[in-house]
């Protein structure tokens, strides 16, 4: 078996980033660029979201929709699909896109002295957030999905407004900077945000939110603090973000029967710029499914029935 790097077949990506912004996303943990994607782009991608919503691939949690039911009705019932590139390739197009994919070959590990650039997808989440759908409260993603060199990173793309009132993100700039991970809790507030944890310790006077027209891309941190509110208003808040990390960095998402966390490395990736070192290794074949995430919403859409009689 060959376990030297092989740094053959380069993905070459387009630099789209200048110093400054590169810099400013060293320094705050997070970068705005707007209009990253194009007017066609983000309606190519809200069809799919619709394709989806209605089971229109082969997937066991999103089994077809009767023919009678809306579109705005099949969409009104999901939070958040995790891995939908596992069975979309519009949105696995959208995880490779070169325009994100040139940014983060200049930003992802930035941080890093000796990084050349190259970059790996192992996540996609497809949030839909209809009116009256919670946020998720304060978190960190690298508590989710951990690196070996605080290299991780979301690109996230607004397929409406993000504004306050339906439930942008939030950020507390520079709060990845020292790669330290705070402790997390349950929270009662089940009115703003999803079952997901809340982590807590720090100051959060200084938080901002990123409000973003449609066809932005918010790139952030893992160790960025961000949360997102209830969406309050009559449109939706939908976004595909994909998260990404160094190529050259293990991925120690979960441990096999009898491996240590220093050889643990996930291979159900994507490469998406420069080199993939552990080619050799292979690829894990992903599930031809995705995950649906749930909230008090969705919880209460369950007791709608699916068409009207």
């Amino acid at each position: 078996m060959e376990t030297a790097p092989n740094l053959e077949n380069r993905i070459t990506v387009p630099r789209v980033l200048s110093d400054e912004q590169v810099a400013f996303f060293v320094e705050n943990g997070y970068l705005v660029l707007e209009s990253l994607v194009t007017p066609d782009e983000i309606e190519e991608l809200r069809r799919d979201t619709v394709q989806l919503a209605r089971g229109g691939y082969p997937c066991e949690n999103l089994q077809p929709l009767p023919a009678d039911l809306t579109d705005d009705e099949a969409l009104r019932r999901i939070l958040c699909i995790h891995q939908p590139h596992f069975v979309s390739p519009v949105i696995q197009k959208y995880v490779k896109h070169a325009n994100i994919c040139g940014a983060l070959s200049q930003i992802t590990a930035a941080h890093l002295p000796f990084w050349d650039g190259s970059v790996k997808c192992m996540q996609s989440m497809l949030f839909v957030k209809p009116p009256t759908f919670q946020g998720q409260a304060w978190h960190q993603d690298e508590i989710y999905i951990p690196t070996r060199d605080r290299s991780l990173i979301g690109a996230w793309i607004a397929l409406d407004d993000a504004t306050i009132e339906n439930g942008c993100l939030w950020v507390i700039p520079g709060s990845h900077q020292q790669g330290y991970l705070y402790p997390q809790r349950d929270h009662s507030d089940t009115e703003e945000h999803d079952f997901g944890q809340q982590s807590y310790g720090f100051d959060e006077s200084c938080a901002v939110p990123v409000e973003v027209p449609v066809g932005s891309v918010v790139f952030f941190n893992g160790y960025l603090l961000h949360k997102s509110h209830k969406n309050r208003s009559e449109i939706y808040r939908r976004v595909l973000v994909s998260h990404y990390m160094n190529a050259w960095s293990h991925l120690p998402w979960s441990l096999a029967a009898g491996e240590s966390v220093a050889k643990a490395d996930r291979r159900s990736v994507i490469p998406v710029a420069g080199v993939d070192p552990y080619t050799w290794k292979g690829y894990d074949n992903p599930p031809q499914n995705v995950w649906l995430r749930t909230c008090k919403a969705t919880e209460e859409q369950k007791e709608v029935p699916l068409a009207n009689p």
